[in-house]
This record gives structure tokens, sequence and C-alpha cells, in this order.
């Protein structure tokens, strides 16, 4: 589940910055791209419950460190793909 919700929110941003591009409606889009970022962790975080629920230890040791790092790096960069529009109109309207 996971996996599918981390595709279609790289999918939204992208369709996010081209619609910015193209001049046209771009928030829903955004919007899109940033809840499905936030639905990608929590199915994350449900895999990771399951886990420990099933006391798999090892899949717990070998996944979640470098799991954890990605997340991080993933969620801040789709975070801020998804504003670069708005900051760009905020600097154009100066």
């Amino acid at each position: 589940m996971w996996l599918m919700f981390g595709l279609i929110a790289i999918v939204a941003t992208c369709m996010n910055l081209y619609l910015y591009g193209t001049g046209k409606e771009y928030k829903l889009a955004m919007a899109m791209g940033i809840s499905f970022t936030a639905l990608t962790i929590a199915a994350e975080y449900s895999m990771v419950s399951g886990w420990v629920k099933a006391e798999d230890w090892a899949a717990l040791l070998d996944v979640v460190p470098t799991m954890e790092t990605a997340l991080w790096v993933l969620t801040i960069l789709s975070v801020f793909l998804n504003i670069v529009p708005i900051l760009l109109e905020l600097k154009k309207g100066k």
C-alpha cells in the first residue's frame, strides 16, 4: 500500500509543478501531493506496527534504520517541491 501511495504522491507532485509551469490551476495537485505523502508515511507506520506485533525483530533491524532516513528526506523534498509554486508566486508578486 505504501508503494502505491508513494507513487501517487510523486505523480501528483510532478503534475503540480507541470500545471504551475503551464500557468494552469495547480492547487489541487499540490494538496494531493502533500496528502499522499502523508498517507505513504501512515502506511509505512502501519507496516512497521505489524512487524512489532509479530515480533519480527529481524525485519525491524534490517529495514527501519534506512527507512527512517529515506522517509525524512523524501517527505521534506515532497513538501518543498509542492510549495515551490506558492513561493514563486509570492516572489513574483513583490
